[in-house]
């Protein structure tokens, strides 16, 4: 196995900049999701690591080594993509060992790796099948273990399961999650998906335009988002936004009055499930616009001070159009936000 690091990597095609100054480390059997909306670089940087792509500047280590000018084949690493990429004509067993048959292993150690990854992918009955008489999901798990029987060094993966349906994405995401930690091999996995980054991940990095804007646990890129971006585009529904003006140290939101960091413009960040029902002299009005129950909870959508805002309210909550409610944020749950950059404003201490 091996770490990964990423040293101020940037690509430039013509005049466009698909990625600034990127510094990036993943430890050795770290599970790192990029995730990002559409065209911020995610797969970019990962076409850089594995040298499908030439940076513009910077440089990638794997296990320390500079790998910035060598092959994809002689950076020790296997890549899964979106679309399976197994061999039509070949049987899963062929497959499977295709990459050690390549690299002239011998007939002992294809047998042994290539069992081990049959059983940690459990697709033993499926051995002497081709690709087309195996399910999408069959023929994904195929692609996996082809990728894990080299025993690469390093494993990524390019949005691997977005052509699943819903109940096999969610299937095969348990199915990854214990997979990889049974084999220990560092990843690095792209998607737009935050389900599957939140529930799969070590750690994440969320890109927008070419940057990370933050990189953390996924607890804390959730609860502690560090810019509006990520509030935005991390949690569903995602993060509620209020821009406030600040008098004397304080803000006033409704019947509420919270002190506020050192800002002149202010925007206050809460998360719908965040919000709690109140009295009318201790919050602030909320309209509904749509109730929609979701089992374990019911989300409204509707109007305070002028904007969208969605509450996460209780499956029992019964609500109707044009209902006024009253909410206040739970304690210790405000994100502060500076409305010029976008970035995160900490509390100076009482």
């Amino acid at each position: 196995m091996a770490d990964i690091r990423i040293d101020g990597v940037g690509k430039s095609f013509g005049h466009t900049v698909a990625l600034e100054r990127i510094d990036l480390t993943v430890a050795d059997g770290e599970f790192l999701a990029l995730l990002g909306p559409s065209g911020c670089g995610k797969t970019t940087l990962l076409r850089i690591i594995a040298g499908l792509e030439t940076q513009s500047s910077g440089r990638v280590l794997i296990g320390g080594a500079d790998v910035s000018a060598l092959p994809p084949r002689k950076r020790g690493l296997a890549m899964v993509f979106q679309n399976y990429a197994v061999f039509p004509h070949m049987t899963v067993r062929d497959n499977v060992s295709f990459g050690l048959r390549m690299t002239g292993a011998d007939a002992a150690r294809i047998a042994r790796q290539v069992d081990r990854a049959v059983e940690l992918l459990q697709i033993g009955p499926y051995l002497a099948r081709y690709p087309g008489q195996l399910s999408g999901g069959q023929r994904q798990r195929v692609a996996v273990a082809r990728a894990l029987a080299v025993e690469p060094a390093v494993l990524l993966m390019d949005e691997p399961l977005s052509n699943l349906d819903a109940l096999l994405r969610l299937e095969m995401r348990a199915e990854l999650k214990s997979v990889l930690h049974a084999a220990g091999t560092t990843t690095i996995y792209v998607t737009h998906d935050q389900t599957e980054a939140m529930g799969l991940s070590d750690r994440i990095a969320v890109m927008h335009q070419g940057r990370i804007e933050q990189i953390g646990a996924p607890s804390d890129i959730y609860s502690h988002p560090a810019t509006m971006f990520v509030g935005s585009f991390v949690g569903s529904p995602p993060m509620n936004f209020f821009a406030l003006q600040r008098h004397n140290g304080m803000v006033e939101l409704g019947a509420l009055t919270l002190p506020a960091p050192p800002a002149e413009h202010l925007v206050l960040g809460i998360r719908g499930e965040d919000l709690e029902e109140c009295a009318a002299d201790a919050g602030f009005a909320f309209t509904v616009q749509v109730a929609e129950p979701m089992g374990s909870h019911c989300l409204l959508t509707g109007m305070a001070f002028d904007r969208r805002l969605r509450v996460v309210a209780p499956s029992d909550r019964q609500a109707s159009p044009g209902e006024v409610m009253h909410l206040r944020p739970l304690p210790g749950r405000i994100r502060w936000m500076d409305a010029a950059t976008g970035a995160a404003i900490a509390m100076e201490p009482a």
